[in-house]
This record gives structure tokens, C-alpha cells and sequence, in this order.
């Protein structure tokens, strides 16, 4: 039941994702649970369709012939061997120092577990009673879609991608009457004010709304830079950020016309798979970098469960930029 709930639960998000892509060329995010390297589009499109095929007809009905049976479980076999290499190329960067990781295990090797599972299932079918699994089957499946944006969450959102750039913007969280910033917004400009003192950028873009009183929020976030060594010609204001969709819509041509290539995105952990899809979507490279969290927030487990339905809604509902070159390395799937 656990191996058909996952198939079922890769079937459709593949499926999601190449359907979305036919629609909307550059809407194809497979690359969040799986990145086939370097082969040719139409050849990674054909395999991810051929897979979804499969594992969706295992899921809803188990191979009876020997044949299919041995296809399943070799497609499964395949798909496992590449999330492996995606998990050896994530120990790669770590090892190198290209990246740190807050939690040094990479998704892929529990998207590998899960194949091995499926392909095992496939291989040796057991005696089930029928009664009632295809309910299980798809209540696992809808969990495993609730569990997908918190896995991405721990796993990538807790990966430091940060490398030189061009820029960092950072997403603006509250500010309070009197100025002062939140401990969740200091996080935020203080973790972007050591980007900047390390010199890996020498631009600033605070994006946010109006602040708890008269003190916009990104004046109170350029007046906290400035006092942690920032140059305040190097810092750049977007007083229209209301939220996630906005700032990105407002800062990507605002990069485009500096001629930036990479931008480095502040946030905390719970909130950068969406900043990196929207992004994406936008037809642009954002390397991200989780806030260094001084004091352990209450509303994290909060705000991680208000994550899951704006992942899925931003995965919906954001179309990729007419036009995009979306870059996709390093990618969460590592």
C-alpha cells in the first residue's frame, strides 16, 4: 500500500508537471524531486512520461504479468539510480563547500528509498486483500502531498546556496510602531549584512509593506543595514512587497535592468521553496539563503503549515514568464 500510495503520488505530480509544461512552456518543476543532469529535453520529457505511465497504472492496479511486473520494477530501478546520483552530486557540493546544509541529507535519497520500495513492490507481488486499499492508496497519496512542500521545507529551505552575485533581496516580515524590527526581520537584514560585508554582493534590495506605524518597514530594515556596516548608496528600497508574488514581480525587472545573472534570496527556511518557485517561474536564477535565526521562533510550526497550501497555490497559480530561461542548478532535488 505505502509503495502504490507513493507511485500514485510521483504519477500525478509528474504528470502535473509535463501537462503544465505543454500549457505553459517552462511551468515543468520535476526538478524538485528529481534532476535527470543533462540529457535533452524531449528525451528527460519522454522518460518522466514513460515513468508516470507506469507507476500510475502500478498504483492503481498491481502488474499481474511477469513482463509488466519486470518493466515496473526496472523503470523504478532506473529512477532510483538517478536519485541517487543526484544525492552523490549533493555530497559533492557539501564536501566542496559550495554549499552547507543545515540538515546534510539530501531529499533525493528518500525519493531513491521510495523507488527501491516501488520497484520491490512490483517485483515480488504479495497477497493483498483488495477490500478498501484503493482509499488507502489515495489517502496516502494526499498526505504525501501535504508532506512534499514541508519535506522541501527541512531539506532544501535549510540549504545555504550562497555564492557571488550580483544582488540580494531580502522579504520583508514585520516591523513594529516604534522602528524596531522583528527578531524574524532581523534575521533577515542581518543575515543579508554579512552577504555583504563577506563581499559576495555589493547591492541590497529590501522588499516589503507598510510597518506597524509610520515607519515603513523597508526604511526600518535600510536604517538596521546601514547601522551593520552597509554603504547606504548600495541600498536599494521596494515599498511595494506586499508579499511574496509582489516582490518578485517588482524586483526581476528591476534585475534585469542592472544585467543581473544571479541574485542571493533572504528568508528563513520555511519560506524559500516558494521564493525559489516563484522565481523560476519568473524566468530567473535565485540562490537561496536561509536568515540565521538568533532566537528559536514560536510561530515557526505555524507558519511552516501555512507553507504547504501557498506552495501548492503558487505552484498553481504562478505561470512562467513569457519568454523564461529558467536556470535550475544548483536544484532542490539535491
Amino acid at each position: 500500500m505505502i509503495a502504490r500510495a507513493f507511485a500514485l503520488f510521483v504519477a500525478l505530480l509528474t504528470t502535473m508537471n509535463l501537462l503544465g509544461d505543454l500549457l505553459w512552456p517552462g511551468f515543468d518543476a520535476s526538478l524538485w524531486w528529481i534532476s535527470l543532469g543533462s540529457l535533452p529535453a524531449w528525451l528527460s520529457k519522454f522518460l518522466l512520461g514513460l515513468s508516470a505511465f507506469a507507476l500510475l497504472r502500478f498504483a492503481c492496479r498491481r502488474p499481474a504479468g511477469s513482463r509488466r511486473s519486470q518493466f515496473t520494477a526496472a523503470l523504478a530501478l532506473a529512477l532510483a539510480g538517478v536519485a541517487a546520483i543526484n544525492a552523490i552530486t549533493f555530497y559533492v557540493l557539501l564536501t566542496s563547500n559550495r554549499l552547507a546544509a543545515g540538515l546534510p541529507v539530501p531529499l533525493s535519497l528518500l525519493v531513491c528509498a521510495g523507488m527501491v520500495l516501488v520497484a520491490r513492490a512490483a517485483w515480488s507481488p504479495r497477497p493483498e486483500r483488495e477490500g478498501g486499499i484503493a482509499w488507502r492508496v489515495a489517502g496516502g497519496c494526499v498526505f504525501l502531498f501535504a508532506v512534499f512542500p514541508l519535506a522541501q521545507m527541512l531539506f532544501f529551505g535549510n540549504t545555504d546556496y550562497r555564492r557571488p552575485a550580483d544582488a540580494v533581496v531580502v522579504f520583508g516580515a514585520r516591523a513594529y510602531q516604534d522602528g524596531r524590527l522583528s527578531d524574524a526581520l532581523a534575521d533577515r537584514v542581518r543575515t543579508a549584512c554579512e552577504l555583504y560585508r563577506s563581499g559576495l554582493a555589493r547591492r541590497l534590495v529590501m522588499s516589503g509593506g507598510p510597518g506597524d506605524g509610520v515607519i515603513h518597514e523597508t526604511e526600518a530594515m535600510r536604517r538596521y543595514a546601514i547601522q551593520h556596516g552597509v554603504h547606504p548608496d548600495h541600498i536599494f528600497v521596494d515599498q511595494h512587497g506586499w508579499n511574496t508574488e509582489a516582490t518578485v514581480r517588482n524586483t526581476v525587472p528591476l534585475f534585469r535592468q542592472w544585467q543581473t545573472e544571479r541574485v542571493l534570496a533572504v528568508s528563513h527556511f520555511y519560506h524559500l521553496p516558494r521564493i525559489k518557485l516563484a522565481y523560476q517561474r519568473a524566468g530567473f536564477e535565485a540562490c537561496t539563503v536561509p536568515a540565521r535565526q538568533e532566537y528559536f521562533q514560536r510561530q515557526i510550526p505555524y507558519n511552516m503549515a501555512r507553507e504547504v497550501a501557498a506552495f501548492w497555490t503558487y505552484y498553481a497559480r504562478q505561470k512562467p514568464a513569457a519568454a523564461a530561461s529558467v536556470h535550475t542548478r544548483p536544484g532542490p532535488s539535491g
